[in-house]
């Protein structure tokens, strides 16, 4: 049986002047999938050919095939863009023919044309592809993940104190503290992560910092790149303000420092009160 916003490896088993006819592995030949020509993308098929397909439903509501690549599957998070509205809600761009309805109740802030949003597909009580901007709802608890271990997240949110929310692989609960990233987050970023801890409420600590090693390596090198190509001077030093460090470093005070320390054991820099040096 053949599943509706997925892709599907399905066989070729009749033609036809206006497409082919993939076997939806029921037993019964009424519920073939039809394959137009205009939705092979170019390829030369021919009877008992094995085909990946993307299943969706057409205007008639009927089931439909086509090989060109979604946006996006059923189950996953995109950023979508809005392209019409209408009395039942919005629509968004998937890449194919048909795109896919929010309805209102779907929609956490009103859907503008022409702007993108974090999207969770999947498929309504009719069995038709549909949208939400509800992501928590569809999102899951785990513990699988080890301390260390390195996942994937997308932004879907923020809390009132700018913790960000996270979804992780695209399936589990997840949040960065505000004070574990110093640069600006957005809805809809994809960022790497690592696991730090659980919380008590299942859901994953996570931190787009790397070891403190790595952290200090990364640094060090960033500030010596900033002064040569500064005439080997900045005016930041380890007695400069945190905003400060943060927006020419994107880092914590706390990891300047033990930065600066290890050029300075180096003998690469010097520090006085006007700033930091190239030795």
């Amino acid at each position: 049986m053949a599943n509706v916003g997925e892709l599907n490896s399905l066989k070729i088993i009749r033609k036809a002047d206006f497409g082919f006819y993939l076997d939806a592995d029921t037993g019964d030949t009424n519920d073939d999938i039809l394959l137009p020509n205009n939705s092979t993308e170019g390829r030369e098929l021919e009877l008992g050919d094995t085909v990946e397909a993307y299943v969706y439903r057409d205007t008639k509501d009927r089931i439909i095939a086509t090989l060109k690549r979604p946006l996006a599957l059923v189950g996953d998070l995109a950023y979508l863009k809005v392209v019409d509205k209408a009395t039942i809600g919005a629509f968004v761009n998937i890449g194919l023919e048909r795109d896919v309805l929010i309805p209102f109740k779907e929609q956490v802030d009103e859907l503008n044309i022409g702007e993108s949003y974090l999207v969770y597909l999947y498929l309504d009580k009719t069995d038709r592809i549909a949208g939400t901007t509800q992501i928590e709802r569809y999102l899951d608890f785990t513990d699988e993940y080890k301390i260390g271990d390195e996942v994937t997240g997308v932004v879907y949110g923020f809390q009132t104190n700018e913790s960000a929310m996270i979804a992780v692989e695209g399936k589990y609960k997840g949040v960065i503290l505000k004070n574990e990233y110093f640069t600006e987050l957005k809805i809809g970023d994809t960022i790497s992560l690592r696991v730090k801890k659980y919380y008590d409420d299942s859901r994953i600590g996570l931190t787009p910092r790397q070891g403190k090693l790595y952290e200090r390596d990364s640094l060090e090198e960033k500030i010596m790149e900033y002064l040569t190509s500064n005439n080997g001077f900045m005016t930041l030093n380890d007695k400069s303000s945190p905003e400060d460090i943060k927006k020419f470093f994107g880092t914590s005070k706390n990891y300047f420092k033990i930065a600066l320390g290890g050029l300075m054991r180096k003998r690469l820099i010097t520090q006085d009160s006007t700033g930091t040096k190239l030795k």
